[in-house]
């Protein structure tokens, strides 16, 4: 008789009476048999770095000898990926960083960041002065170098203000290039920045002085900064022999177009390292503190007092910087001088722009 037939219900159960719930066997869940562990590897193996390019989420990594090591014969650089524990930290040309994986640099080998060492400087910049929201460009730099035009397109000294204020900010050296001065001459603009005793070399086309970078770049690590078009990427491509595309200035509106779209670490003949960076055509200074201003306008041009003593920035005839130009210390460009400063600072939200 079928069960169907609807037979006895003990009947049915009689082969299974000897099983209770107790012998049930319940497949444990592979992803849940171990309780989770907050503990990370230490990755003490872990083989040392430093970040020469990036680009869309893949580094290009210096193994092997550090970026000013005078044996270079077993330094390579090879590809990266950042590891998912560091999170949304930033990974930027200059860091050193610590790498585990496959460091070998053979085609196709991709090794993983797994640490960030904390960073003696870096270079920032914000989308504008009132954006406190920072962007970590170069880091571990020593020096930045400021490429401005003589001419084509014209020199712009309050974007080199900004320039020097972020320097100063990232603990940089500044140090100020002139191109093209076979179409202008550059003494004029010059003027502007007599009063900050800033190393200066200039260049013309043809004529790359590669004694004077060398004096300058040798056993540095130096960020290049400029303006689109002044001529960066071609003084770049001199000194280190590499092929960074070139652009052109536009004739109707005397802009340049961007070339590089990426910072990228280069070796520089004769020593020293370039970090090229995109050109730009403003820098958003939201991040700095206002009394790291003072530098980039004149030499030991620090507050008369603290501002921890509470002096508002509005009072500018608090600050030494007015005291000077008043003298006639800081030259016949003080007065500009402190016009850039002042718009700087009402830019920034710290002064009010009726003050006196």
């Amino acid at each position: 008789m079928s069960w169907f037939d609807g037979g006895d219900d003990d009947d049915l159960d009689e082969p299974y009476g000897q099983y209770d719930e107790s012998a049930v066997r319940v497949r444990p869940n592979p992803k849940g048999s171990r309780p989770r562990t907050k503990q990370r590897p230490n990755h003490e193996d872990a083989t040392p770095g430093w970040v020469t390019n990036v680009d869309r989420g893949r580094f290009g990594v210096l193994v092997g000898g550090g970026p000013l090591d005078a044996e270079s014969g077993q330094a390579r650089v090879i590809t990266a990926t950042k590891a998912r524990e560091l999170g949304k930290k930033a990974v930027v040309t200059g860091d050193h960083v610590s790498l585990v994986g496959d460091v070998s640099g053979d085609e196709g080998s991709l090794a993983r960041i797994v640490k960030v060492a904390d960073r003696s400087t870096f270079l920032r910049r914000s989308a504008d002065d009132t954006d406190d929201v920072e962007r970590v460009i170069v880091a571990n730099a020593d020096q930045m170098l400021i490429v401005i035009a003589a001419a084509d397109p014209e020199p712009r000294p309050r974007l080199v203000d900004r320039y020097l204020v972020a320097a100063f900010d990232a603990g940089l050296d500044p140090v100020l290039c002139i191109t093209k001065t076979d179409l202008a001459d550059p003494e004029p603009f010059l003027a502007h920045f007599a009063c900050l005793d800033l190393r200066v070399v200039t260049s013309a086309a043809g004529d790359v002085p590669f004694d004077a970078f060398a004096a300058v770049l040798r056993d540095q690590v130096t960020v290049t900064v400029g303006h689109s078009g002044v001529g960066k990427s071609t003084l770049v491509n001199a000194l280190t022999g590499a092929s960074r595309a070139t652009g052109v200035v536009n004739a109707v509106t005397g802009r340049g177009r961007h070339t590089s779209s990426s910072s990228i670490a280069l070796p520089v003949h004769g020593g020293g390292w370039i970090i090229d960076t995109p050109g730009v055509r403003s820098f958003g200074l939201g991040h700095v503190q206002p009394e790291n201003v003072f530098r980039a306008f004149a030499a030991h041009a620090v507050p008369v007092r603290e501002p921890a003593d509470g002096i508002p920035l509005d009072q500018a005839h608090d600050w030494e910087i007015v005291d000077r130009v008043q003298d006639g210390e800081l030259g016949p460009t003080g007065i500009e001088r402190l016009d850039s400063f002042r718009a700087l600072l009402t830019g920034m939200g710290e002064l009010d722009p009726g003050a006196d």
